[in-house]
């Protein structure tokens, strides 16, 4: 049944397609699923390289009891801004920090630049960090420390001078900025070492390329950064 919900069986089986080395697209069809399915259900449960089929069904199981809990709990809650599904966003929020989580941030940093990209207004204060992820503020402090040295978010005071924490157009530049920045250090580190180790040697040349491999991809970041900012912003000419 490619549209109901995944088995214990089909989870098992992507546990051993992971272990296998196999692309999602693979494990999808070996399952006769959507890859789409495939790529969700991995990612919402820790990624390619922490999946296991048993503990993702018991979360699935998991999250349906709070799900039933919650209808009846709380039968007069406030819809969700916009008229959202709060279960689909609440999934959803799962699913983006999976992808965070994967690509290497810790999961309380992932879960928290998470819950800024997913507000309204791009921006939330401490408190509001804590209540919403039900975290402690220390966990928000040492998170956001994280991001701050990653130059993925940024702080201002709102017109009440507390201290807020942002996300927007201009942060994401900054720090794909920075990230150029970082790769072209490596290709001029990798030239450094091309000229000790002596030019025209096996490591020397391994590092040379090294340098200009590194030069093209910084400055295709750069330039690509530039590009989109300015088609954000409307300054492209058609």
């Amino acid at each position: 049944m490619p549209g109901g919900r995944l088995t214990p069986q089909e989870r098992q089986q992507i546990t051993l397609g992971l272990a296998e080395g196999l692309a999602y697209a693979e494990i999808a069809r070996r399952l006769g699923r959507p890859t789409s399915t495939v790529t969700r259900e991995i990612m919402r449960n820790g990624g390619a390289t922490a999946y296991r089929g048993d503990l993702a069904q018991h979360a699935t199981e998991r999250r349906a009891r709070a799900r039933r809990t919650s209808a009846v709990r709380l039968p007069g809650a406030p819809p969700q801004p916009h008229g959202r599904d709060a279960d689909a966003v609440r999934e959803y929020e799962a699913l983006f920090a999976a992808v965070f989580m994967q690509s290497g941030l810790p999961v309380m940093t992932a879960r928290t630049l998470t819950a800024l990209y997913t507000t309204d207004t791009g921006s939330l204060t401490a408190a509001e960090l804590a209540g919403r992820l039900k975290i402690s503020p220390a966990s928000v402090s040492k998170a956001i420390a994280f991001l701050e040295g990653q130059g993925l978010v940024r702080r201002e005071r709102d017109d009440r001078r507390r201290e807020r924490y942002v996300v927007d157009d201009d942060v994401l530049y900054q720090s794909t900025m920075a990230s150029a920045r970082s790769t072209a250090y490596l290709g001029e580190i990798a030239r450094q070492g091309a000229e000790v180790l002596g030019p025209g040697t096996p490591a020397a040349d391994r590092l040379e390329n090294i340098a200009r491999f590194v030069d093209v991809v910084s400055d295709s970041i750069a330039r690509a950064a530039d590009q989109a900012r300015d088609l954000l912003h409307g300054r492209l000419e058609g």
